[in-house]
Formats: C-alpha cells, structure tokens, sequence
C-alpha cells in the first residue's frame, strides 16, 4: 500500500477540532530536556521513494537466493516448487483482507477452506479430527504436550532425541510456566539409525508419563515405526505424540496415525508455503475424535442453515471469546489462516497420486545425493531408511565445512554444531535435504564442493 501523507488543510482541520494551534501545541506536555533539537544522529535522512527501492534492493542482493545456487539445507524447513496458481488465489481479496470467520453468514469462503484443510491434514496424519491450523510446528508441538497432560493428569514428559531441538527449547520454555517435567537427550551420529532412541524410550515409560514425543521422520532423517512405541506408552497410560515437519513424506511414509499415534503434529510449510526467511509458517494438528474436546485451536464444520441447504460454522467454541484464564483450553487464540489456504490449495492441485509422484521425487533426489556424498574420501553416511533428509559425518567440524562450501556458491546442508552449539560430540555431523528442486547438476555441485572443502 502506498504511503499518502496528509495535506496541511487536513492537518489545519484536524488541530482545529482538537482545538491546537499548531502540531508543536500537543507535545507542551513532553518536557523540553526531553525533546530532540534535530534529527537523531547516525540516522539517514528522508529520501525519495525512488531512492529507497534503490537501496533495499542492494541490500536484498546481499543475500543468497535459495534458487539461485545449489539448495540442500532442511531440518524443518523445506524449499519446495510451490505453482504460481498458489499465489493468484490466495492474493484474492476476499481471502488475503479476511479475518476470523465469526459471522458464518458472510464468511463461507473461508469456513469451508478451513473444513477442507480439517479434512486434508486428518487423512494426511492418519487421524479422526484435525482442527483449523495453528501458528506454527514448534508451538503445535507444545500444544499437544498441554493437551496430554489435560487428558492423563500427569506432568511428566519423555521427549525423543530426534526431535527438533528449536521444538525442544520451546517446550522448556512453556514448562517453565505449566510446570511439566521434560526428560530428553542429545542424538547420536552412530550408523544405521542416527539419533534412534526407541529402545531408549520404551525403558522411561512408566505410570508417571503424561506422553512421549517423537519426530518423524526425526532430526537426523531416520524413519522408523511407530508402531511398538505407541503400544508401549499406551500400556502405561501414556500417549503418544508424533511430530512431523516434513509433510512431503507422508506421500511415501505410512502416517503416524496408521501406527498407533494419539496426536500428530507439525509443520505445513512444506506444501504452498514458501521459505518466507523462516516464517509465517503454519502448524498441523490432528488427534482422535475422543479427544476433540481438549484440542486447542479452532474446528470448522459442516451443517445445514434453516433452508436445508450445506453450510459451514465454527463448532464447539471459538475458545477466545470466553477464555477462562487457567481453565482455557490453550492461549492459541487464532489460526495461520493465509498460510493453511496455501497449503490447501497445493494439495488440492497435486491430489493424492500427485502427492505420491511428488515424495518418490523427492526420495530420488536424496538417494543420488546420499551415493555421490558416500564416494567423497572421509564422508561417513550414518542413515539406514530415510526420504529427503539425511545425516553424514564428517572427517572435521561441519561449521567450518558448511561455511566453505557457502563460499563456494554451494548451500550444502545444516551443521549439527549449529543445532546444538555445547555437543561437542555432534559438531561433525551434517544434514543433507534435496527436494524436487534439486538437479543432477546440483547434486555434483554439493560433491565437488564437499571435497575441496575437506581436502
């Protein structure tokens, strides 16, 4: 939106309304030795609009482009192509200047987008129910260690070592206040299946635990079943919560609900929403119908209106317009609207069998790019199954490692270091993601550059 500033008749109309004599009369009230003389110093002046575009776009020239070098970073967000038709539609106004669809009257667009999304995410989890987005993975994932502590009355939480640790620190974050105990570990880059604490988990289980929280695929791009797990917490009293910030590999992956999971979260940004420099994202979350109750966030669904014919509403409770304080459900008071529509809309336009084309793709692409980094002298793949993520170990500090391959115009994954700056033992690991967008071109990039930077 362009900046129209005001005139001096409006600015005359408005000082006499208020009844001042000129705009220096409203600050009398602002002590003198409080007042600039002249303008802050360091600061640039004002410039024309002309001027400006200049300079914001030298400054944006400094960054590198995702698409424009070899891209093979990951770890919980992923450069998808994303159609253009995903833009044109949301960009329409009667979805972009939307807001909370409290009138169901005049808001049927975007309650039936929402109950479509509902609709999408459930099947995509393996769940009965799926409510209307939330803010993003890492707070989705909090959210449903509120909700298990809410439906078991217990406060202690097992969380996997191969869960984000961005997620982990966020759930040490809320604790502080809701008062959960969290037990968690560091990864392990050992071959075969990095950061894989299964049997780990099943001995903490006890009659304590509220959940245990696992990602899938986990950190370090390991995939393994669900299945044992979730039997074992569920003996115990205990549910299982599964993560997922990759929703590409559930085109491929049995989903967490078919294996046993009571709740399934994650990050949506994968489909239509692009990498934005980290955000807005939009989190997923679905569970089973008999927990719809204690589910945060909003549920759009279906009716009929008085003349019989099908309609949408937001159902049970739109849960801020009557928040209780300590007795709400969750402080989730809206959606990530706009970016859950992008999400929709791209499934929508990829359909079932364009899903499972499009994670086969993306698997492709990881496996050529897993073989060409296995033949670089001193590169370790430590992975057994993986989809598009995958982790190596290097022969000296990945930091270092990814720094000289950035020099290189080579974007070649995330450093453990950087994830987890105190374990010492980590800072040789690195994550590799590729993606549909990645080309054999790009592939050889990524193993040339790898072993100047090794050699």
């Amino acid at each position: 939106m362009r900046y129209l500033p005001l005139t001096e008749a409006d600015r005359g109309f408005m000082l006499a309304r208020v009844g001042a004599s000129s705009v220096d009369e409203l600050f009398t009230d602002v002590p003198e030795a409080a007042r600039l003389a002249g303008p802050v110093e360091g600061l640039p002046c004002h410039a024309s609009e002309l001027a400006v575009e200049r300079q914001l776009s030298m400054l944006a020239r400094r960054n590198t482009v995702a698409g424009e070098v070899p891209f093979f970073l990951g770890c919980g967000a992923y450069r998808h192509h994303v159609p253009a038709s995903v833009d044109h539609l949301i960009q329409r106004g009667e979805f972009l200047t939307s807001y909370t669809p409290y009138q169901p009257e005049i808001a049927q667009g975007t309650l039936q987008a929402l109950f479509e999304f509902q609709t999408q995410v459930a099947r995509l989890y393996g769940c009965e129910v799926a409510n209307a987005s939330l803010y993003d993975g890492s707070t989705a994932c909090w959210e449903a260690i509120s909700m298990a502590r809410r439906i078991t009355r217990r406060k202690k939480v097992v969380l996997s070592a191969g869960l984000h640790p961005h997620y982990v620190e966020v759930a040490r974050t809320m604790a502080r206040f809701n008062g959960e105990k969290l037990e968690t570990a560091l990864p392990e880059l050992t071959p075969g299946a990095p950061g894989d604490d299964g049997a780990a988990l099943l001995d903490v289980i006890d009659s304590e635990t509220s959940c245990v929280v696992v990602q899938y695929p986990n950190i370090l791009g390991h995939v393994f079943d669900l299945g044992e797990l979730a039997a074992r917490a569920q003996s115990k009293g205990a549910l299982l919560i599964a993560v997922v910030t990759e929703p590409v590999a559930l085109g491929a992956l049995r989903s967490p609900g078919e294996m046993g999971a009571d709740i399934v979260v994650g990050e949506g940004q994968g489909l239509g929403v692009g990498l934005q420099f980290g955000g807005p994202y939009v989190g997923l979350f679905a569970t089973r119908e008999k927990y719809v109750r204690q589910m945060p966030g909003r549920l759009a669904g279906e009716t009929v209106d008085a003349e019989g014919k099908r309609g949408f509403v937001l159902t049970l409770s739109t849960r801020e317009q009557h928040i209780r304080r300590e007795k709400a459900t969750s402080n989730i008071c809206t959606n990530s609207g706009l970016c859950a529509l992008a999400f929709t809309i791209h499934l929508s336009l990829l359909g079932e069998a364009g899903l499972r084309k499009l994670a086969a793709l993306n698997h492709a692409r990881a496996v050529q790019t897993a073989e060409r980094l296995a033949r670089v002298p001193g590169v370790k793949l430590l992975n057994g199954p993986f989809f598009n993520e995958f982790t190596v170990r290097l022969p000296k500090d990945a930091r270092l490692v990814v720094r000289a391959m950035a020099e290189r115009g080579v974007l070649g994954g995330v450093s453990l270091g950087r994830l987890y700056p105190r374990a010492d033992g980590l800072a040789r690991g690195l994550v590799v993601t590729a993606s549909e967008t990645t080309t054999p071109e790009d592939v050889e990039a990524l193993g040339t550059a790898l072993e100047e930077a090794l050699a």
